[in-house]
Parts: C-alpha cells; sequence; structure tokens
C-alpha cells in the first residue's frame, strides 16, 4: 500500500507545496479543493438524487400519515405489522428509499484520508510542518472542533427544506458524520481535520449553488 499509494500521494504532496512556496498547509487546501472538484458531479448526482426522493417523500405524505394514524390507534400487534407491510408496500411502489443517502462520495475519499493519515505518519518533513496556529503532524484541539462544527453546519443545511418526518429519519445518519469526525480527530494529526474543515466549506457552498440549480431542473422535469 505504501509503495503503490502513500509513497505518490506524499510526492504530490511536496509538489504542490513547492509551488506554494513551501506551504504545506496550502498544499493540502489545494489537493483537498481538486478531489472535491472531481467528485463534483457525483456529489450533484447525490443531491438531486436526494431531492427527487424528497419529493416522492412529500407525494406520499397523506397516504403515510394515514398509515401510521392506523398504527398508532391499534393495539393489535397482528394489524401494526400487517400496516407496517403496507407503508413498505407503498415505499417500492413508488421507488422511495428514505435513507438512501449515497455513500459512493466517502467511500471514493476512504482511501484517500488513509494515504493522508499514513503520509503524515510516515513522512518527517510532513509532520514537522506548521501551519497558521498548528503543526500538521500532531492532534489540535481547535482544527478538530472547527471541522465537527462546519460538518454540523454542512448536516443542518442538508435536512433544511425536508419535513419534520424526513429530518428525524435522517437525524442519526446526518449526526454520525460530525461526531466520528470529531472523536477521530482528538488523536489524530491536524492535517486531517484541516481536510475534512475545507471540504465541509466546500460542501457548504456546493448545498448553496445546488439548491436553486437542481430546485429549477426538478421544477423542469415536473413540468415535462
Amino acid at each position: 500500500m505504501h509503495d503503490h499509494f502513500v509513497a505518490p500521494f506524499i510526492n504530490i504532496i511536496h509538489f504542490f507545496a513547492k509551488h506554494f512556496g513551501g506551504s504545506y498547509g496550502l498544499a493540502i487546501i489545494a489537493i483537498t479543493m481538486i478531489i472535491r472538484f472531481l467528485l463534483l458531479p457525483l456529489m450533484l448526482k447525490n443531491y438531486k438524487s436526494q431531492k427527487l426522493m424528497q419529493q416522492k417523500m412529500q407525494n406520499l405524505k397523506p397516504e403515510m400519515d394515514a398509515l401510521q394514524n392506523k398504527i398508532k390507534n391499534t393495539n393489535n400487534a397482528e394489524e401494526k405489522a400487517q400496516l407496517q407491510q403496507e407503508i413498505f408496500g407503498l415505499y417500492k411502489k413508488h421507488n422511495v428509499n428514505p435513507l438512501n443517502i449515497g455513500c459512493l462520495p466517502l467511500l471514493i475519499q476512504t482511501p484517500i484520508l488513509m494515504a493522508l493519515y499514513y503520509a503524515i505518519r510516515g513522512d518527517q518533513t510532513l509532520s514537522s510542518q506548521s501551519f497558521l496556529w498548528f503543526n500538521l503532524g500532531t492532534p489540535d484541539i481547535v482544527m478538530t472542533l472547527i471541522a465537527g462544527l462546519l460538518y454540523y453546519i454542512q448536516f443542518k443545511l442538508s435536512i433544511k427544506d425536508m419535513n419534520e418526518t424526513q429530518q428525524k429519519q435522517m437525524r442519526f445518519m446526518g449526526l454520525l458524520s460530525p461526531i466520528m469526525i470529531t472523536v477521530f480527530s482528538f488523536s489524530s494529526p491536524a492535517v486531517l481535520p484541516l481536510y475534512w474543515t475545507i471540504g465541509a466549506l466546500f460542501l457548504i457552498i456546493q448545498q448553496y449553488i445546488a439548491r436553486n440549480f437542481i430546485k429549477i431542473e426538478i421544477l423542469v422535469q415536473q413540468k415535462n
């Protein structure tokens, strides 16, 4: 893994640092932005799928509310199970998966994060570099909190247009990301929360742009 992935990644970081006046922090930011731009088509496709799913859920709301009220008003376990099956049948009929959040962009980033982690651990030049107030190779509480907070803000923005039911369904999965990022960053080199911080800022800007663009595209599709 080191020779085929980590070592080339180290060379890429050194290459960018050389072109940013020796600033490894700026090199990491530039690499993060490039990765995010490469992932942008996937992220926009995922965002569009989520918006279409939300629209379908909104259209199903009257039927869903009726079934959920029946579940609340019955004490019969067999009848509750049957009503739950009707809800699943409704999802299947309209091709709705309320938990479909699209994991491909996250999976693609996993090897990048691993390479970044092992690069900073295995290269003394990288691990000894400072950027702003922190050292890239040692944990930093401030960067950790910034990364966690920005991912929480990004999550809140992502569910802003959802109804209350959808927000409840997404709450666990949505909060998992900022919690895991914060916990993992406490004991990791500050380069990782730096990567996540820039990534979160990119996502927040992306959501503001995509919200208007995708909304217009969906409205056009519905009219056609």
